[in-house]
């Protein structure tokens, strides 16, 4: 008898020992479960934040693009622009050049008729108001090409 008196006392300090041990593990369980409940959470929080940053870089990237084609048709139009410029600039000094050569080799006649009283005063005048009229001209054609070309590179310089 004594020895399974012993044999139940055994049997109960190990109920008891495993009763005990099954507490703490449950215990350790609750705990673990709670940290595979925190991780879960921030897994899903770096999802959507890498998520939105995905999204965010695609927005950025179609911006880059659309851009892109912005200064490439921008460019485009000021080589259009540069080359109207040229080519009024050489239209110009072709002009220039052909009244100059207009102005040199234009020789001046004069009869004098004693019958009529010849007014050097008043042709000096028209001859002065002519070439004055036409060096106005050249210079407004000048100021209109400077205008021009001062608004592209104002214009290249705001977009560079």
């Amino acid at each position: 008898m004594d020895m399974l008196e012993s044999s139940i006392n055994n049997l109960q300090w190990q109920l008891e020992s495993l009763g005990q041990e099954k507490l703490k593990l449950e215990a350790e369980l609750d705990d673990m479960q709670g940290l595979v409940e925190d991780f879960k959470n921030k897994c899903e929080d770096e999802i959507n934040k890498r998520t939105e940053k995905e999204n965010e870089f695609v927005l950025i990237k179609k911006d880059m693009g659309e851009a892109y084609m912005n200064k490439v048709e921008l460019e485009s139009h000021l080589e259009g622009l540069t080359d109207e410029i040229n080519f009024l600039r050489q239209l110009y000094e072709e002009e220039i050049r052909e009244l100059q050569s207009q102005i040199s080799h234009t020789s001046v006649v004069l009869s004098i008729d004693n019958s009529h009283s010849l007014d050097m005063d008043g042709i000096m005048a028209e001859v002065c108001a002519q070439y004055k009229e036409i060096a106005n001209c050249c210079q407004a054609e000048a100021e209109s090409m400077y205008q021009i070309m001062r608004s592209c590179r104002h214009w290249l310089g705001a977009r560079g």
